[in-house]
């Protein structure tokens, strides 16, 4: 932390230190691969869940269709991405990572992990999962879809 920055005071305060770390260094690893963080969301999804509609992209990053659309034109640009018709059902598209947009976020899961490392070294393993276990329980708590 920074000498001039005051020192986190809550435990809010000290959540948001820690994900804005994890954030940073998640943000550096796909700005070096030209992406912003909703298009390595949706590349990530898209590995994970290929054929996927637009409406679960935008369940998936909590954001709206019309913003999920734009976001899948730029990566349809670039050739990341492709939407492919349903037969039989013109009006549906499915949405899949290219092999070059799959080769671009290869690599993403690994670089986390090792943020989260970084991050949880000073916790033992009972401490890891203590936290884990405190976290769930708040988590548990709050709103588990996408706001209206």
């Amino acid at each position: 932390m920074d000498a001039r920055e005051p020192a986190p005071t809550s435990s809010l305060d000290l959540m948001r230190w820690i994900v804005w770390a994890q954030r940073k260094t998640g943000e550096e690893w796909i700005r070096e691969r030209g992406l912003s963080h909703g298009q390595s969301a949706a590349l990530v999804y898209l590995v994970r869940n290929p054929g996927a509609i637009q409406r679960d992209i935008a369940q998936m990053s909590r954001t709206s269709e019309a913003s999920v659309s734009s976001l899948l034109q730029g990566l349809e640009r670039r050739g990341l991405v492709e939407r492919r018709t349903d037969p039989g059902n013109e009006r549906s598209k499915r949405v899949y990572a290219t092999p070059a947009g799959s080769e671009l976020i290869a690599g993403f899961d690994t670089a986390m992990t090792g943020v989260e490392e970084t991050i949880l070294a000073p916790l033992d393993q009972a401490e890891r999962a203590t936290l884990r276990a405190l976290l769930a329980k708040i988590a548990a708590d709050l709103p588990q879809s996408a706001p209206s």
